[in-house]
């Protein structure tokens, strides 16, 4: 066999290993999308007949033909806002110091390694950590505070980690070029590195939130109320959220209330579709205005 047969041969070996390998990552990809579809045919047929406009504003009820998701919708945009407001400034600060201020060597490599670690610990490790220090250490109890904190603690590692990799993606001539010019690390900070880390930050920060309204383990550990009928008014308040709802209402035996649990998940899915537009939109917005 001639060595030009061997190469025909090998290639033709390795086009064969592909076209498998393709295939089952094909066949993978439509069962997922197949289970997805069912999933949400199954929840928009079940819960469908009770989303309605009382449903949105009604507070919740032992009679399912009375009960709504108000004080849920209210306590998710109470959470998302204080957890927002709590791991944000946090999140970016931190990838700003470890990027721009931090003296390279072994010490920032374990920092960065914990950080990866803590963005894989399971949210119910989260939840055991805000019960035993926001709600029994510092006497918070179980209010919107205490509840914010334990997600900020949960998605601040995203948070870090994604504006980390947008800032090591600008080009260290640009850093260079500003300091030539007589800048200040802070003006090259806040004239250069910021803008144009802007779109990829706020994607991150967008999809770490959506991970956090989401969510029901930690919220549970920490004592948040399944039936509440008023609204909070201040963040030391008592308070529930749409996925604990949720929750309360698919452990009930009734069928009624399997069918508001649906309509409850259907108007999760529209919040979680609507964040991801925004930080899809917000990207493509920034990334024009970079350009200019």
């Amino acid at each position: 066999m001639t060595s030009s047969q061997q190469y025909d041969e090998r290639l033709e070996n390795r086009r064969r290993r592909g076209l498998i390998f393709s295939s089952l990552l094909f066949v993978a990809t439509v069962s997922g999308l197949v289970v997805l579809i069912t999933l949400i045919v199954d929840v928009v047929v079940q819960g469908g007949q009770w989303l309605d406009w009382g449903f949105l504003t009604s507070f919740p009820s032992r009679i399912p033909e009375r009960a709504g998701v108000k004080s849920a919708i209210v306590g998710s945009i109470w959470m998302i806002l204080l957890t927002a407001g709590i791991s944000v400034p946090i999140g970016v600060a931190s990838a700003l110091y470890l990027e721009e201020y931090a003296p390279r060597g072994w010490f920032l490599k374990l920092i960065r390694i914990n950080i990866n670690n803590l963005a894989g610990i399971p949210s119910v490790v989260y939840g055991i950590l805000g019960l035993a220090l926001f709600v029994r250490f510092f006497a918070l109890g179980r209010s919107l505070i205490a509840g914010a904190l334990t997600m900020a603690l949960l998605i601040l590692p995203i948070i870090v980690i994604s504006a980390q990799e947008a800032l090591r993606a600008i080009p260290l001539g640009i850093r260079e070029s500003a300091f030539a010019l007589g800048a200040t690390r802070r003006q090259v900070i806040w004239s250069h590195l910021l803008p144009m880390s802007a779109p990829s930050i706020m994607t991150g920060i967008i999809l770490a939130l959506s991970r956090a309204i989401g969510e029901t383990a930690p919220l549970i550990m920490i004592g948040a109320l399944t039936f509440i009928a008023f609204l909070p008014t201040s963040a030391l308040d008592p308070f529930t959220v749409l996925p604990i709802q949720i929750f309360n209402w698919t452990a009930r035996p009734q069928a009624d209330f399997q069918g508001l649990a649906a309509a409850g998940i259907i108007i999760l899915m529209i919040v979680l579709f609507l964040m991801n537009l925004s930080a899809i939109l917000l990207r493509n917005h920034f990334e024009k205005y970079r350009l200019r």
